[in-house]
Parts: structure tokens; C-alpha cells; sequence
């Protein structure tokens, strides 16, 4: 044990800079293996369209480089023996701070996804002071989980947020004037990254779900308050203003926006009383849930079909930060609903429910900085 201490401390420290220029193709494997889990060279050379030469000279330097290790040979099989590459846990470091209506979390994610530590503090409601102290704390705490040679690998803190923080009540107005990247940044050795909360969700969606994905989808992300994101060519989409996929803000039949119906806030309205942020706290009767989500099915129908009117897109992605059971009973009304509305001209898109719930946003922030440094197209930036 205390060898492999001491040879895991003597990892090669990473340099953020010279991270940053890794080759498209070495992205693209990186991306593969963190899709599909452990593969060998053989499957590489088929899934990118490589050559095995270059396949071999690339994971090879990949796994100098502490971000891939080898696992077993894996023999009795037909052809040559053959030995699975896997992410290296600890060839980098993310670190995440997702902030919420009534929950700010914290979280340490290694190289191969897995969150390490995770911290987490619930409030009224957000205030600014309040909120820099508990992220200052706590990633002095995450970082001093790590050794030297470890945080050395940390590349960067993402931050998900609503933007306009200012625009949810009075008592917010204090976010109007706070540079949040700055305040962290100033504190911290490594870059700051800070996005849409929702639009992080549709970013982890992509990053970190455990299946393949179309390279065109609209992803409907409901929590409080009720958000999305659009993916076109594989690659997150933010728009000119950072404001692409802000699904909750459309208007709906029988006036307001998508977030006035298709939200947990709207849901609190109903039973008169505020939800705890976890899914064992969650204790709706029955038959208010079930009107809800049918009402929250339509908004969310004709805010997708819109959408796939406007962009042609063959998939809707509804995943929320309500319990799984909430989260297949809102797709299938969406899917419901949608079937009962006009839809000459177009064809109708696939719906499905997402696969992250609760631990998107937080895992969509820790992925900025991910995606900035290893994903093929920095699909997040």
C-alpha cells in the first residue's frame, strides 16, 4: 500500500496549458472511452476510422500522460489477445458548484466521472455573501482531500447558474451587481468556467449518460424553475447572448411561460407548501401530482413541438430534479399530449426521459472545465 502511495504522489503534475492543445483525435478517444467505458486499440481503430499505427502512437501518449491506463490482457478469445484502455481516474481533476432556488452543492469529480467528495448546503434562498463563503470553504475542503501531485490536476472550477438571478424576487436583487466568475476567480490557481444552469444539464447529458445520443436533441430540464438546452451537430448550442434553449421562458397556451407550469415551484403552489431538494422528502398525494403532470405534459408538448418545428429535431430529453418515477410520469404525459396535437408538416420527435435527474447540474459544472480541456469540439464552451 505504501508503495502505491508513494508512486501514485509521484504522478507527473498536469500543466492546464499544455493540456489545452491535446489533438482532436486524442479527445475523440478520450470522448469514446468515456462513452462507451474500456476499450481496446482494435475498437478504437474501427470507431474513429483511424489507422491502428496512429491508434497505438496516440494511446500511447495518452496513457503517459496519466490519462489513460491499460487493464487486463483479455485472452480465450477468437484473434490476438487484446488489452482495454480505461480513463485513469486520477489524470485530472473537475471541480463543480451548482446554484439553486433553495440548494447550493459542491463536488470533486475525477477523470473517469466519479464524484469524489460532495458538499452541499440548503437556504431560503440564495444571497451572495453567503453563497462565495460556503463555495470558499468547501473547496478549500474538497482540494485538501487530495494530495500535492493530485491537486495539481484540478483543471478548474465550473459553476452552474440561472442567469439573472436578479429577476426571481426582491429579495435577489443584491446578485444584480456580482461578478460571480470573478469573485471565485480571484481566489483560485485554475479557471473559473460559469454557465446556464439547465444548460449544464444538457451538457451532462452529453458528457457523462451512459448511451448514445442523436447528434440533434432538445433537452427539458425541470426543477424549480424550469429550463433546456439544444444540441445541433453533436455540440451544445448557447446563441449570440448565451440565452439558445431557454425553454423555460416560452410562452404556453393559457397564458405565462413553460416555467409557470412545467416546474417545481408550480407544483409547491398546488400543495401549499415548499418540497425538500432530495427525493425522500418527496411526499405529493397522488392525484395532485398526476394533474400536475398533465398539465405540466401539455406546456412541455407544445414548447417541444415547437421547437422541432423550428429546428427539426428527432429527440426531447425531459430529466428534472424530481424523483425518477416524477420524471418518467412528466415524459410520458408530454409524449401523451403530444400525440393529440397538430403536427402536419413535421414529424413528431421521440421522447424520453433523461438520465442524471438531481446530479446533472451539479455534474453539467463540474464538466465545463472538462469539456473546455478534453472534449472533442470543448462541447460546453
Amino acid at each position: 500500500m505504501l508503495i502505491n502511495a508513494l508512486q501514485e504522489d509521484a504522478q507527473m503534475p498536469l500543466d492546464r496549458e499544455a493540456a489545452g492543445p491535446l489533438s482532436r483525435n486524442e479527445r475523440m478517444i478520450l470522448s469514446l472511452i468515456r462513452r462507451h467505458g474500456p476499450l481496446a486499440r482494435a475498437a478504437l481503430t474501427h470507431l474513429t476510422g483511424l489507422s491502428a499505427q496512429s491508434i497505438t502512437n496516440l494511446t500511447r501518449k495518452l496513457i503517459h500522460s496519466g490519462y489513460l491506463d491499460a487493464e487486463e490482457v483479455v485472452r480465450g478469445k477468437v484473434g490476438q489477445p487484446s488489452t482495454p484502455l480505461a480513463l485513469a481516474p486520477g489524470g485530472a481533476f473537475f471541480l463543480g458548484l451548482k446554484i439553486g432556488r433553495r440548494l447550493a452543492e459542491l463536488a470533486l469529480v475525477d477523470f473517469s466521472g466519479q464524484v469524489r467528495m460532495h458538499r452541499q448546503e440548503v437556504h431560503a434562498f440564495p444571497q451572495p455573501d453567503r453563497l462565495l463563503t460556503f463555495a470558499r470553504q468547501g473547496l478549500a475542503t474538497l482540494t485538501n482531500s487530495l494530495r500535492p501531485a493530485e491537486r495539481a490536476r484540478i483543471m478548474g472550477l465550473g459553476v452552474a447558474t440561472p442567469y439573472r438571478l436578479w429577476d426571481w424576487g426582491q429579495e435577489m436583487a443584491d446578485w444584480l451587481d456580482v461578478d460571480l466568475q470573478a469573485a471565485l476567480a480571484a481566489d483560485l490557481p485554475y479557471p473559473v468556467f460559469v454557465d446556464n444552469d439547465a444548460s449544464t444539464a444538457c451538457g451532462a447529458e452529453l458528457i457523462f449518460a451512459p448511451r448514445d445520443l442523436p447528434r440533434d436533441f432538445i433537452h427539458i430540464y425541470v426543477a424549480h424553475f424550469a429550463g433546456g438546452g439544444i444540441v445541433l451537430d453533436g455540440a451544445l448550442r448557447h446563441g449570440p447572448q448565451r440565452n439558445a434553449g431557454a425553454l423555460g421562458s416560452m410562452p404556453v397556451p393559457g397564458g405565462g411561460q413553460l416555467l409557470d407550469r412545467a416546474s417545481v415551484s408550480a407544483l409547491e403552489r398546488r400543495i401549499g407548501r415548499s418540497l425538500p431538494p432530495d427525493d425522500s422528502g418527496w411526499d405529493v398525494p397522488e392525484a395532485v401530482e398526476r394533474e400536475w403532470a398533465e398539465d405540466a405534459g401539455r406546456a412541455l408538448a407544445f414548447v417541444a413541438l415547437s421547437a422541432v418545428a423550428l429546428v427539426d429535431l428527432p429527440l426531447v430529453v425531459i430529466d428534472g430534479a424530481v424523483p425518477a418515477a416524477t420524471r418518467a410520469r412528466l415524459a410520458e404525459e408530454t409524449r401523451r399530449a403530444m400525440a393529440a396535437m397538430p403536427a402536419a408538416g413535421i414529424d413528431r420527435p421521440q421522447v424520453i426521459e433523461g438520465s442524471l435527474g438531481r446530479s446533472a447540474r451539479i455534474l453539467g459544472a463540474a464538466g465545463l472545465p472538462l469539456s473546455h480541456f478534453f472534449q472533442p469540439d470543448g462541447a460546453l464552451d
